[in-house]
């Protein structure tokens, strides 16, 4: 019996020749990654172990996006934790305000991401490393002490479900959609401690920004993992940004799979996840005329350029509704210099629209588009429990860029076609 992708890049890390889904294995890492929340608490775990010297300081990632830019002393605090621990271990990746953006957008855009790595991070999207065949696994910040402190953990090899993508899409249906797609038919737990292993010759049309908000989203159906096996498309992204480096994994003829799931691209109309839940998902022409007082557009699953220039299509030329709130917020320092250099900025602007330099922010409910009780967003985000964005009365409705600029045009949660 062969093995699947991600059961290859576990046996190499683990320098086996095989392993099989439920083993238990300790694997060596390619990266560790911390942010200003699962950061600190790192720390703390990592001088109570002793650890006075990082062995291996490039293994190690810190991106200060949760907190950036500060809005109180608390939030400063913890972005200077970073900071102190980069100063004190010798540590080159540490990205702050002005040098870096939101983690796992940065990481790939910055080379740090490979085909066949596996890397663990403390932030449980951290599964978004999939798109680029990569193992992205989320832990606490004791299992990312432990990781920097050996430079390997243990695992529990997971069971692969692997999802096939056929046809081609109808207009304004993304990568969200499919991703919505799947967790409306698995729910929010129908791959728990799974890897999702997506691919099919639908996937040639999905683009690396797409795969980006693909995968991220796994978690939210439970999946430990996820990977997009590389074809071409993932060989162009690395030739770009890694110089080629990495190594290409592909499952086996006779791999084992936990499951398989079809999905036939031209039946899937555009999507959007109701509160209060990612798992409650209907199409958005079923929901029309659900009034908004926020469009969101930004995030580690849909802020990224491709996502920029969805929303610019929808807002040039035209006005956000009065009293409705539209936040943009681009993920990366690059990418919003690229949406500056396009003109992009400039169509926000004359919409309306706030753009915010790069922050997870309004997405956990800390800054840059809080809700107050009652409110309603409609957000490009990965979550939508309750108070999620705020307080606990408030609301939010998961969507694709196209989705959030024109609802913010139109006051209303709206299909843009019907614009």
């Amino acid at each position: 019996m062969g093995m699947t992708a991600t059961e290859k890049i576990f046996a190499r890390h683990a320098g086996r020749d095989r392993v099989r889904p439920g083993e238990i294995v300790t694997a060596r890492i390619d990266r560790a990654l911390l942010n200003d929340v699962s950061g600190p608490i790192a720390f703390e775990r990592l001088a109570q172990m002793g650890v006075a010297r990082l062995r291996e300081p490039d293994l190690a990632v810190l991106v200060g996006d949760h907190f950036a830019p500060p809005k109180d002393v608390a939030s400063a605090r913890a972005l200077r934790s970073l900071q102190r621990f980069a100063d004190e271990h010798g540590v080159r990746h540490h990205y702050d305000i002005g040098t870096g953006g939101i983690e796992h957008t940065l990481l790939p855009e910055l080379g740090l991401v490979r085909p066949g790595d596996l890397i663990v991070g403390g932030d449980s999207h951290t599964c978004t490393y999939g798109a680029f065949g990569a193992i992205g696994i989320g832990m606490g910040s004791t299992d990312i002490a432990a990781a920097l402190a050996m430079g390997e953990l243990w695992f529990t090899v997971p069971a692969t479900l692997r999802i096939e993508f056929r046809g081609e899409r109808q207009p304004y249906v993304t990568g969200k959609d499919l991703i919505l797609h799947l967790l409306q038919r698995l729910g929010v737990d129908g791959a728990a401690y799974q890897s999702m292993e997506f691919g099919g010759p639908g996937m040639g049309g999905v683009t690396m920004d797409e795969r980006m908000a693909l995968c991220n989203m796994a978690v939210e159906a439970g999946a430990k993992t996820c990977i997009v096996p590389p074809d071409d498309t993932t060989r162009a992204w690395a030739r770009r940004a890694t110089g080629g480096a990495g190594m290409i994994e592909h499952g086996d003829a006779d791999a084992d799979y936990a499951g398989r799931l079809q999905v036939a691209l031209e039946t899937l109309p555009v999507l959007c996840a109701k509160p209060y839940s990612p798992g409650n998902v209907a199409p958005v022409a079923e929901v029309r005329g659900v009034r908004v007082d926020q469009a969101y557009i930004g995030n580690c699953a849909n802020g990224t350029l491709t996502d920029l220039r969805q929303a610019a299509a929808i807002l040039r030329g035209r006005k956000v509704a009065r009293g409705v709130r539209c936040v943009v917020v681009p993920a990366t320092r690059d990418i919003y210099r690229q949406a500056l250099a396009e003109g992009l900025i400039d169509i926000f602007a004359e919409a309306g629209a706030l753009v915010s330099p790069s922050t997870c922010g309004a997405c956990a409910g800390l800054s840059t588009g809080v809700l107050a009780e009652g409110q309603v967003c409609v957000a490009t985000t990965n979550r939508n429990y309750r108070g999620r964005m705020g307080d606990p009365g408030s609301q939010v409705y998961l969507a694709n860029a196209h989705v959030a600029a024109a609802s913010a045009v139109a006051g209303e949660l709206i299909h843009p076609e019907a614009l």
